[in-house]
């Protein structure tokens, strides 16, 4: 009895950290580089799915080059 008081609340914190943490895709250094979101070239957070810009920065490795494309 005395395990279960220490190992139900160690599972049920677990599983809320894996329930709610995002996986993120983006690269941190592309992200302090252009000091925009990860939704400025992805569809939504956490996907890996790139919009029109994120195909543009792909390729050109710069969002000036990119700015005049629109989502």
């Amino acid at each position: 009895m005395k395990t279960w008081k220490f190992v139900l609340p160690v599972f049920v914190f677990v599983a809320g950290l894996v329930v709610t943490n995002t996986a993120s895709f983006a690269k941190p250094e592309y992200s302090k580089k252009e000091g925009k979101a990860c939704t400025t070239c992805h569809v939504k957070t956490g996907s890996k799915e790139l919009n029109k810009v994120g195909d543009c920065y792909k390729t050109k490795k710069s969002l000036a080059d990119c700015a005049a494309t629109k989502q």
